[in-house]
């Protein structure tokens, strides 16, 4: 079943429409929420008036911070290494530090009482000086968003004498590059239901992570073992449902009012008060030899954190390993901070860092090969990291790295340049590679459990905790025990994300599920196929080594005699074996020593190269892209469409990303707050994304895989910054490549043409 491309269960029923997402759930009584949120920031909060909503006809519960027993979320997303602790409020009880921040949250009998109500709840402020850019958040006597300090995590990597090497260098390229605050804009807003069952607060929620289980315990003050989470199939989640959304809120009102209780955020709200992805500014210097030889990095990277830590400790370490790319550099310095602005919170995106960095060292790369009269491909050869090198934390790369061999794939399928369209227009092709960390952090110590049971009737039951974004976590698993067991797809049923029923998988995020349960669910499957051979060995009279699992049936190689799967269940009940078998499979472990900046950093890399041609209009700066082409080293390819998917769609979400998308404020206040006015590339903006699979067999996921869920996102950005220049002449260094930068550029490009005159 492995490298084949079967229509497993959530293919069929998304196209049937039956599969249900969490907004389609609906429970006899239920009352719905809404949470009211503030329309200014920084403020103090000086009085919260309810009395006018509570009411109103229909209204079932008014809760304020007051009503929440614990009242408080602390995050430790680096595990406790060095960041600052800061606690982030449920509902906000003195202060309000963004716009949108939560102050109250209802229940009422519809969701237009509800929102009523929302509008009745008065709260008086006190304005406060906030801090908007992080640079401004650096400045001695900047306003603190928070008492504990304005910078959350200061990370450092460093090896060897940088001093030394930018003496000796014959080159040095130095940049700024920036990026901005990106909206996730999945399908499926933030949604789910709520109600209690034995005394125990159940959630059924789009979610990622269902071990939020525990923090929402923590907030009603109840035992663990008293909150269940459920997830349901998300239609979407890139990062943005991996922080708590409506879990809070929901368990809030189901254990205040006993009532199930539904809450689904609008467009307009998910927008306005979801996490974003991190802008960053990325300042980077490049020591080089005269032949292109790269003797030093020296990088320093500003991400915005936003008002509350969320996972931006995680991102900017990320970004601080990842920003050396796949190149080999021998000597490296690495500041990588986070810091607390009044603007939304920033968290996890697909890529988480590792991406935005992407834009740096891809530019650095092309500017070298500029400076020193060299294409861009040759001066990448010369630097390309291999097996057994050193990353950027001081640890040997230990597996294959074909990133030579994507980046010709990638150029072959562009192709040759077309010609322009008319007059005034100029034409360019560009590519940038990419390296992309799969699985946690090392000194996470990251664990995930599976448990498989072949059934009486020879058909496999699958639990493990997995969440499914929709990019098929679930059925993976599903074919991977198809491979060992022989049982068919059809005969397997997977049973995902509830707290109570399946085992601890953590969370859906960092390209992280492929590789923990499916390593889980492999060596469960071989663990149950060994301990069922011996049973089906001595039943057809066989030496063990002579039989193989296939079709439903353990026989002989040669197809001669063999026992069904429900045979051999029978046989093995009488031999008194289980069918069953719960495996915990656990990741690399290492450390990671803040202080000297070293350690063990990611447990493997996916790279990749991405290639482009665009056409841009020189009266108006527009930017029309005509072809795209794309190729990673997967590993092994488990399921070859979803694989092309996952880097059509990755390709996309970055070409948004890189042209169009911008999450634009003014002082902490959105100014892109619909669809109307956060331009996502449609279909008429992409031409046909052209896929390329490298397999070279040494991932660390099940059967040699590698993750391919965040690595497709990293590359678009830096390829269409090359193929603009291509054709213009001038490098983009600031996202998102708008027709105005454009032509701001071609205006820098005359006024250089000028002085050289």
């Amino acid at each position: 079943m492995v490298g084949q491309s079967p229509a497993h269960h959530d293919f069929v029923n998304k196209v049937r429409g039956t599969l249900l997402y969490a907004a389609d759930w609906n429970l006899p009584g239920m009352i719905h929420g809404k949470v009211v949120r503030s329309d200014m920031a920084p403020a103090k909060i000086v009085r919260i008036d309810t009395s006018a909503a509570e009411r109103l006809e229909g209204v079932v519960a008014v809760l304020t911070a007051a009503d929440v027993p614990h009242n408080a979320i602390v995050e430790h997303a680096s595990g406790g290494l060095g960041e600052l602790t800061v606690e982030q409020p449920v509902l906000a009880r003195d202060v309000v530090r963004y716009v949108g921040e939560p102050v109250a949250v209802i229940a009422a009998v519809d969701p237009e009482t509800a929102a009523e109500a929302a509008d009745l709840v008065e709260v008086e402020y006190e304005p406060l000086p906030g801090v908007y850019r992080p640079e401004d958040a650096l400045a001695d006597g900047a306003p603190l968003v928070h008492d504990e300090g304005n910078v959350l995590v200061n990370w450092h990597l460093e090896r060897g004498d940088i001093d030394a090497a930018f003496e000796q260098a014959d080159v040095v390229i130095e940049h700024t590059y920036r990026s901005q605050h990106v909206e996730h804009a999945y399908l499926e807003t933030e949604a789910g239901v709520g109600w209690i069952e034995n005394d125990v607060v159940t959630l059924r929620i789009s979610t990622q992570v269902i071990e939020h289980a525990v923090e929402v315990a923590a907030i009603l003050g109840l035992p663990q073992s008293q909150v269940r989470v459920i997830a349901s199939y998300m239609g979407g989640g890139f990062g943005g449902k991996e922080d708590m959304t409506v879990e809070p809120y929901i368990a809030l009102l189901v254990w205040r009012t006993r009532r199930p209780v539904r809450m689904i955020w609008s467009r307009q709200e998910s927008i306005l008060a979801s996490t974003k992805r991190h802008p960053f500014t990325m300042h980077y210097r490049t020591a080089a030899a005269r032949d292109g030889k790269i003797l030093a990095v020296d990088a320093d990277i500003v991400g915005d954190a936003g008002a509350y830590p969320c996972l931006s400790a995680r991102v900017l370490f990320a970004g601080a390993a990842l920003s050396p790319g796949p190149y080999k550099v021998p000597v490296v310095r690495i500041r990588s901070r986070a810091v607390f602005t009044n603007n939304v919170p920033t968290s996890a995106f697909r890529g988480f860092g590792a991406m935005q960095v992407t834009l740096g060292y891809e530019s650095q790369m092309d500017a070298l090969a500029k400076e020193l009269g060299l294409s861009r491909e040759e001066v990448r050869d010369r630097n390309y990291i291999e097996k057994g090198d050193l990353l950027a934390g001081g640890e040997p790369l230990t597996t294959a790295v074909a990133v030579r061999e994507t980046r010709h794939a990638a150029l072959d399928m562009l192709g040759a340049p077309s010609q322009p369209s008319g007059p005034g227009k100029a034409v360019g092709q560009g590519f940038a590679c990419g390296m992309q960390p799969y699985g946690r952090s090392i000194w996470f110590r990251d664990h995930a459990a599976a448990w498989v049971t072949l059934q009486a009737d020879g058909t496999l039951l699958i639990r493990s905790g997995v969440t499914d974004l929709g990019a098929g976590q679930a059925a993976s698993l599903c074919q991977i025990a198809s491979e060992i067991l022989g049982v068919a797809l059809s005969d397997i049923s997977v049973y995902i994300g509830d707290t109570a029923l399946t085992p601890p998988a953590g969370g859906t995020y960092a390209t992280r599920q492929l590789y923990m349960s499916g390593n889980a669910i492999l060596r469960a499957a071989r663990k149950l196929r060994d301990q069922l051979t011996p049973v089906a060995a001595k039943e057809l009279g066989v030496p063990e080594d002579a039989l193989v699992w296939v079709d439903g049936m353990v026989r002989t190689e040669s197809g001669g005699t063999g026992l069904s799967l429900p045979e051999l269940v029978r046989a093995a009940n009488e031999a008194r074996v289980d069918t069953s078998v719960l495996n915990t499979w656990r990741a690399r472990s290492g450390g990671f020593d803040p202080q000297k900046g070293q350690g063990h950093t990611y447990p493997d890399y996916t790279f990749g190269t991405h290639a482009a041609e665009v056409e841009v209009d020189l009266e108006t700066g527009e930017v029309r892209l005509l072809k795209y082409a794309a190729c990673h080293d997967v590993g092994r390819a488990i399921n070859p469409t979803r694989v092309r998917g996952q880097i059509i769609g990755g390709a996309a979400q970055g070409i948004g990303y890189a042209l169009t998308e911008d999450c634009v404020t003014d002082a902490g206040h959105p100014l892109s707050s619909l669809f109307a006015d956060y331009l996502i590339p449609t279909a008429m903006d992409l031409p046909d994304i052209a896929v390329a699979i490298v397999e070279s067999g040494e991932g660390r996921g099940p059967l040699n895989a590698r993750g391919i869920g965040e690595p497709p996102i990293g590359p678009p950005a830096a390829t269409l910054a090359s193929a603009v220049e291509a054709a213009i002449g001038v490098r983009p260094t600031q996202l998102p490549i708008t027709a105005e930068r454009v032509l701001a550029l071609l205006d820098q490009r005359e006024s250089e043409k000028g002085k050289s005159a």
